[in-house]
């Protein structure tokens, strides 16, 4: 009789909050045989909906190939694997290698998104991202550090547009980062900054300034590690006591479901 090969799941764990997991990524959990999770961030309370007698390994230490020696043998004995992921998957979650040997192997798999931190920090901050006629661009980048990023997309560059940045995997190299913020042209020393360390956790903190004195606050803070930083002129848009209104909801808009009304 031919074993039943259950495609892995690649499944988002979301920011941090447990209850911040997708009901299909949960619904994952709850039916999984074996789950390899990134241990060093995500919320160890998800195990917690994993049946009786299901196995959970720590990839935190381990290297690619051991990650793929605990799932492939999982699969072909017909057990159901999940890849648990902090964020989304998708957002430097390193899975495309992860898939590459997947695929050589000829094992099935499937990916279930989740919630990144740059929204849990925007839903912890009550703020939007894009409003009209101060951002309709939103940037998710990285300074570079051990891992190289293309000079095409060097932050100077990036910041030029004068849009929202959402920045990770960044907290710690301020002192590299505000400089090339500024280089944009951009970008000013007054310029809004919001650094949110460990979105949606129980210890979560927030943190507001400018480019100018950020650093500073976060050096007060001792936060070097696990923090989003956001960057741009959405996050004073309320302090300017000025309306960004969509559109959308205008009473003379037109659209497939409203006729306008003049004013």
């Amino acid at each position: 009789m031919m074993t039943i090969l259950h495609p892995i799941l690649f499944v988002g764990a979301g920011p941090g909050d447990p209850e911040l997991i997708t009901v299909k990524g949960l619904k994952a959990l709850q039916m999984a045989d074996l789950v390899v999770y990134a241990g060093s961030l995500v919320n160890p309370a998800l195990l917690d909906e994993l049946p009786q007698g299901a196995e959970a390994i720590d990839s935190a230490s381990l290297t690619l190939e051991q990650v793929m020696e605990n799932m492939i043998p999982a699969v072909r004995a017909g057990k159901r694997v999940v890849r648990l992921h902090t964020g989304d998957p998708g957002l430097y979650g390193a899975i495309q290698e992860q898939m590459e040997v997947l695929d050589r192997e000829q094992i099935p798999y499937l990916v279930i998104p989740g919630v990144t931190a740059a929204f849990a920090a925007a839903a912890s901050l009550c703020q939007e991202l894009t409003l009209p006629e101060v951002s309709q661009t939103l940037v998710l980048t990285r300074a570079a550090g051990r891992t190289p990023v293309p000079e095409r997309e060097q932050l100077r560059r990036l910041a030029a547009n004068g849009g929202t940045l959402c920045l990770y995997l960044s907290v710690g190299l301020l002192d590299r980062v505000i400089p090339d913020l500024l280089a944009g042209g951009a970008f000013t020393e007054a310029t809004p900054v919001a650094v949110v360390y460990r979105a949606s956790w129980p210890d979560e903190v927030s943190l507001l300034g400018t480019l100018e004195d950020i650093r500073e606050k976060v050096a007060d803070a001792g936060i070097t590690r696990q923090a989003l930083v956001l960057v741009g002129e959405v996050l004073n848009a309320r302090n300017r006591g000025v309306s960004h209104k969509s559109r959308l909801y205008a009473a003379d808009f037109t659209h497939g479901f409203r006729e306008g009304q003049p004013e």
